[in-house]
């Protein structure tokens, strides 16, 4: 038995390690049975809730954790995931990795990420690198996806089909219904586009679908009111503002404005109201993603909601039940995972009023 503080509590010296032996002992349970409760194993299930707190409290008591090396050996795992970002920023992209996080950490993995910023070289280093740094699978997050790795992945908004990969994707076209609907009943029939950068996955997507969905409600979208963001910032206010800015000074008249992410759209309502033009009197704004600051602007943001952190939270269960399944189960498990989107109507939307001559010729802004 160990040694006794006068509590009957196991003294530990200082310095010392509390080993697994020493912890079993004063539980008076079986080495296995703690090792495979602290480590999370599905067999630990069969342990009852009670003994399952009473080995809780004790790791916690006496600092005791589980040796992560010898874990690593026995699983021939290194609990650890690679994700692949575009870049670290507000909105979209911390979204879908705060989903990715609360199951990872969850299920006792740790996780690195990296941000290619869209360039092919580095999303191709970086794969390499994951694999290299041995991680039991991979997550890339908006990124385009043409490489086959040895491990398994899955991906959010790709838009490529590669043999073995996980997608995760959201429903474009009803997207696209939605939010043209809503815009349509208020009386909008002059609607500005702002388009995603080429390079992103899902520009090309939801602006297909948003043409057909457009061509189907008989609604005309006049070229003069596109406009793509062409900065490689994937998401950034100023975006926004610069294609606004751009389509007024160019005199076509439009009653709604439909932006490809809430940041852009944020950017947008700044350019209009410079312009002298009311949100949503004058014009009305639509955003996508439905970010968190969304419905905390001067004007709470009507926005297209995708379930940023439920997507993150279907990549890394998708990516664990991998990693644990058998070729022949991979086999027949679901190769895409269809998300839906839901239309959050707020304060930047309203009934379409025509523009007078007089707003329609203001003055050009700096």
């Amino acid at each position: 038995m160990p040694r006794t503080e006068s509590n009957g509590t196991p003294s530990v010296p200082s310095g010392e390690t509390f080993s697994l032996k020493k912890l079993a002992d004063y539980l008076g349970l079986a080495p296995a049975t703690i090792s495979l409760v602290l480590n999370g194993s599905a067999v630990a299930d069969t342990v009852s809730p009670d003994t399952k707190n009473l080995i809780f409290a004790a790791a916690k008591q006496f600092n005791y954790k589980p040796n992560f090396f010898a874990r690593c050996l026995r699983t021939r795992r290194s609990l650890t995931i690679g994700v692949m970002v575009p870049e670290v920023s507000e909105g979209y992209n911390v979204t879908v990795l705060g989903g990715i996080e609360d199951h990872l950490v969850q299920a006792g993995y740790f996780y690195f990420v990296a941000s290619h910023h869209f360039r092919p070289d580095l999303i191709e280093e970086y794969a390499q690198l994951f694999v290299h740094r041995s991680v039991d699978g991979l997550i890339a997050v908006c990124t385009p996806w043409n490489i086959k790795l040895s491990i398994p992945v899955a991906t959010i908004s790709s838009h490529h089909s590669i043999p073995g990969v996980t997608k995760i994707l959201l429903d474009h076209h009803h997207a696209a219904e939605i939010a043209l609907q809503h815009l349509v009943d208020l009386g909008h029939r002059q609607i500005a586009f702002i388009k995603g950068q080429d390079f992103v996955p899902d520009t090309e997507v939801r602006w297909k679908a948003i043409t057909e969905v457009a061509a189907r409600m008989g609604l005309s979208i006049s070229p003069k009111l596109v406009a793509s963001i062409k900065d490689t910032a994937a998401s950034a206010p100023h975006n926004g503002y610069e294609i606004t800015q751009q389509l007024l000074a160019s005199g076509e008249r439009f009653t709604a404005l439909f932006a490809f992410n809430d940041v852009s759209a944020m950017g947008a309502t700044r350019a209009l109201n410079e312009f002298c033009l009311r949100v949503p009197e004058d014009v009305s704004v639509v955003g996508f993603d439905d970010i968190e600051s969304a419905a905390y602007q001067g004007r709470a943001l009507t926005t297209v909601r995708q379930p940023l952190r439920q997507m993150g939270e279907i990549a890394a269960q998708a990516i664990l039940r991998r990693i644990t399944q058998t070729a022949e189960e991979a086999a027949v498990s679901p190769a895409e995972v269809v998300v839906q989107p839901e239309l959050i109507v707020r304060e930047t939307t309203a009934t379409a009023r025509i523009r007078s001559k007089q707003q329609s010729e203001l003055p050009q802004q700096p």
